[in-house]
């Protein structure tokens, strides 16, 4: 048998909680499109984002450390699809939408610049030369509703309206954290949100130690790490090697974020008497979110991390250089007459790789 679109919207209907965004339900696109008889639409969305030019470029471009420094370090890509996976598994405890989850999480990076915030930190600067800014969750909007060129009707990919709303809504600790938003986020796009500062937590604390600019000693003093480590000596013993031991404690530390944020998301729904999408509208705060608890473990983590790890001098070096060539090569477009839109898109949209031989070409070549 061969699921149809509409059985396997039925089949989602049935399945997820009242206050999950439905396939069937969506609004729509801006430009409107025959319906897929075999694809709900956001299954159809997530496809268009693999298949763009600009998830590909992620691949090359730095989550901290620059692409190809070493093989076993996150890539904005790597990162990507962890977020997808944490998305993914919350969903599905939850009752939510899974499709629109994963689509969110795979557009949530498409408009990071090379050398990661650095580079997004030396682009802001730049536009704010002309009175404009640069912010990449703006930009992954941009992408994908002008800048990728698929299809002969209309700019961009077309993507729903509910996966552009996850996108503009998108918020951590890194991106748009004071931002308020008259009507709230769907349930979906607050899981994405969080299981980006998931992932990037725990990997971030995986690559440093891996660097050696962190240590096991740093992390062992921190209550979330000490019950990742108990969980693990209970279940594997004490004589672990190290990188096992510290794989395993990075997927118990994750374990330990995720249950608590599914717990913590039921019991606020649960509370407020959430029971449709626009119950969850119109609710002015946010209900997946952690504990007062672990939201507190974790800060004390991500502080160590801001001052030991990301101002690392090893960072750092590697993130002023990487500002340096975004500001000479800016330049060097202008100068050549190009706007300063045409300039910001394009060296927004250079992996780091690209983006390096540009400016030996260009700039120290010439």
């Amino acid at each position: 048998m061969i699921f149809s679109s509409d059985k396997l919207a039925e089949i989602e209907a049935s399945s997820l909680a009242s206050y999950a965004v439905k396939s069937m339900e969506s609004v729509g696109r801006k430009h409107s499109e025959k319906e897929d008889k075999d694809r709900l639409c956001f299954q159809k969305d997530m496809e268009r984002i693999v298949h763009s030019k600009a998830f590909r470029r992620l691949d090359e471009k730095t989550q901290v450390f620059m692409s190809g420094v070493n093989d076993h370090y996150r890539t904005r890509l790597t990162h990507t699809l962890e977020v997808a996976q944490v998305s993914r598994d919350i969903a599905r405890r939850l009752g939510l939408n899974e499709d629109l989850c994963e689509v969110i999480a795979l557009a949530h990076d498409l408009g990071h610049p090379p050398f990661g915030h650095s580079g997004e930190a030396a682009l802001n600067e730049l536009m704010q030369g002309f009175d404009k800014n640069f912010e990449h969750n703006e930009q992954s909007r941009l992408i994908v509703e002008q800048l990728e060129k698929s299809y002969p009707k209309f700019e961009g990919l077309n993507l729903s309206l509910e996966v552009i709303d996850g996108l503009i809504k998108h918020q951590s600790a890194f991106d748009q954290a004071e931002m308020k938003w008259e009507v709230s986020a769907h349930l979906e796009s607050q899981v994405v949100n969080l299981a980006d500062e998931i992932a990037y937590t725990n990997h971030d604390m995986d690559d440093g130690l891996r660097s050696g600019i962190i240590s096991l000693k740093d992390l062992s003093g921190f209550e979330l790490w000490k019950q990742g480590m108990d969980s693990v000596a209970k279940k594997y013993g004490d004589s672990l090697e190290e990188e096992v031991l510290i794989s395993r404690i990075i997927s118990s530390v994750m374990s330990l974020m995720i249950s608590d944020l599914c717990e913590n998301a039921v019991a606020n729904i649960k509370e407020f008497g959430i029971k449709t999408v626009d119950d969850v509208r119109k609710h002015k705060e946010l209900l997946v979110c952690f504990s007062e608890e672990m939201r507190r473990k974790v800060s004390e983590i991500r502080s160590f991390l801001y001052e030991n790890f990301y101002l690392s001098v090893d960072v750092e070096s590697f993130n002023k250089k990487g500002q340096m060539m975004i500001k000479k090569l800016f330049k060097y477009y202008l100068d050549q007459g190009q706007n300063e839109e045409e300039v910001k898109n394009y060296i927004a949209g250079m992996t780091d790789r690209y983006l390096t031989k540009e400016y030996e070409r260009l700039i120290i070549g010439a």
